[in-house]
């Protein structure tokens, strides 16, 4: 997992419930960096930098395809 990049920073615990799924299920490997420490002490996302979606790079153009196709739609990331 060390060679896992961001490709996407969220401040907010429910921005990242829909995109949960959808990696899932694209079969996706990614990770949550901050995840755990937002659902503690909600505010403290800012602190932290946001909450870090990490992928592989080789995941890197399946996840900026379905981050765009999430906004594009009514399931939107608010």
């Amino acid at each position: 997992m060390k060679d896992f990049v961001t490709a996407a920073v969220f401040s907010y615990p429910h921005e990242i419930t829909i995109l949960k799924h959808l990696l899932t299920g694209a079969g996706i490997s990614f990770f949550f960096e901050n995840e755990t420490m937002t659902g503690i002490v909600p505010f403290y996302s800012f602190a932290l930098g946001g909450i870090k979606l990490k992928v592989h790079p080789n995941d890197l153009d399946a996840v900026t395809a379905i981050l765009k196709d999430l906004s594009d739609n009514h399931l939107k990331i608010v």
